[in-house]
């Protein structure tokens, strides 16, 4: 599965040397999304025909771009199927393939993941240990992903059993409630281990949820594995929308942990959990899970660690090569964020290495950043309040004190960096874009 942002840097690079105005590139994201043609112009302003005239055309340009008839109805497998038959450029050279456009986890065998020393090797040494709990605390596109499925691969490659499961994939309907939630997390278990599903024969109403799900995974699954079983839990932070719910599951998951210390089995199981933001503004931490095991925090690159990831990107042998002041231009609006210079290093080696042109343009409508800048305006558009408090941050240029859950809402989706009480641009990227953006709008 790609992104809308994903699929717009490949139509990019398909119709190069020409580009999608701005009429085409939102017919693009709003069908990406669903939308009908009626659906855009009514939320645009545009005349409806004049909307499937524009929308006809750039089908017929990415048909004729990329070979083959693509329409409304098939753009969206077309341009999946496009990246899956991209060659990936010399590897040896560490160059990007459509295969790992920015967005998506970096592939294990990939020469573009850049370690955070001693993150990944406490993550390996820990897992191992019996009943180990790892909780991976990161903005949004900082890599936890990526993470996690190289402490997955580690176990494996001892022989342990792993599942992996991931918030954004349950219902709000099964996370909203605490019978459903539980056992979808067994469900979801037992389907990627291979085992036949009993779940019905380990609920008991009387006995309550928590230890139904408990006496499942103890009596039934940890019993008839012969190797420990490590479970990755991605996005947890989507559950602190129900706190009710969080105040039951989050304190099971540190019971399972301290299990270890009482009960042989269940030294067999292993956690990760990954979060995008605190919750100490919902939980009571003494009865939180997250207080316990080992706490990983990813950070954004140190300067060695952008620089090395450049020199994967093969930017020390192109024509001009990519000076260390213009390498530290781009960090000064960027920071350290992973995604962000990737974004920049894909665009520098796959259509060209005028860095200057990529700065000056980057805080603006026709930069490379356009789409994921655009994304996160519509997301703030959706939420005024956000939107109201985000204006604050960006528009002083000292650190803000916002309200505790505007500010760890604003972290979870990665828009600022917080510090004690303090909250600030996570880049000086977001804060020119949106300092413009939000005065405008709100």
């Amino acid at each position: 599965m790609i992104t809308i942002e994903e699929a717009l840097h490949l139509v990019d690079n398909g119709i190069n040397p020409e580009r999608l105005n701005s009429v085409q590139e939102l017919i693009l994201t709003q069908c990406w999304s669903g939308k009908t043609y009626q659906e855009i112009a009514d939320a645009s302003g545009y005349d409806p025909d004049y909307i499937r005239v524009v929308g006809s055309r750039l089908w017929q340009l990415l048909s004729y771009s990329f070979g083959e008839k693509i329409t409304k109805n098939n753009f969206r497998s077309i341009l999946r199927q496009q990246v899956g038959r991209v060659e990936e450029k010399d590897s040896t050279k560490g160059y990007i393939t459509a295969l790992e456009l920015p967005q998506t986890p970096i592939p294990l065998d990939s020469a573009l993941y850049v370690q955070r020393p001693p993150i990944e090797e406490q993550a390996y040494e820990e897992i191992v240990k019996p009943g180990a709990l790892i909780r991976i605390k990161a903005a949004k596109h900082m890599g936890k992903t990526s993470l996690v499925m190289r402490i997955l691969a580690q176990a494996q490659s001892r022989g342990y059993h792993t599942v992996r499961l991931n918030f954004l994939q349950a219902e709000d309907s099964v996370i909203s409630n605490l019978e459903r939630l539980l056992r979808w997390f067994c469900a979801n278990i037992s389907l990627q281990l291979g085992v036949e599903s009993r779940l019905n024969d380990y609920w008991d109403e009387d006995l309550g949820f928590k230890v139904s799900c408990t006496t499942y995974l103890q009596g039934y699954i940890l019993s008839q594995l012969d190797s420990p079983l490590v479970v990755a839990l991605d996005e947890v932070h989507h559950l602190f929308r129900y706190p009710q719910v969080a105040q039951e599951f989050l304190p099971l998951l540190r019971f399972w942990h301290e299990e270890a210390n009482n009960v042989p089995i269940w030294q067999r199981f292993r956690l990760i959990v990954t979060y995008s933001t605190e919750i100490c503004v919902f939980l009571n931490l003494n009865q939180s899970s997250f207080n316990v095991g080992l706490a990983l925090k990813l950070s954004d690159f140190n300067w060695e660690q952008v620089q090395e990831l450049a020199k994967r990107y093969g930017l020390d042998s192109i024509n001009p090569p990519l000076l260390p002041e213009q390498l530290k231009s781009l960090r000064e609006i960027v920071d350290g964020h992973p995604y962000l210079l990737n974004l920049a290093f894909c665009h520098l080696v796959t259509q060209n290495n005028d860095i200057e042109k990529l700065i000056a343009e980057a805080t603006t409508d026709t930069g490379i950043y356009r789409g994921h800048l655009r994304s996160h305006l519509a997301a703030l558009g959706k939420h005024p309040e956000l939107a109201t408090a985000y204006k604050q941050v960006v528009q002083s240029d000292e650190a803000v004190i916002l309200n505790p859950i505007a500010a760890y809402e604003l972290e979870s989706i990665g828009l600022v960096k917080l510090k004690g009480n303090e909250t600030t641009p996570l880049c000086e990227l977001y804060r020119l874009y949106f300092r413009d953006r939000l005065q405008d709008i709100f």
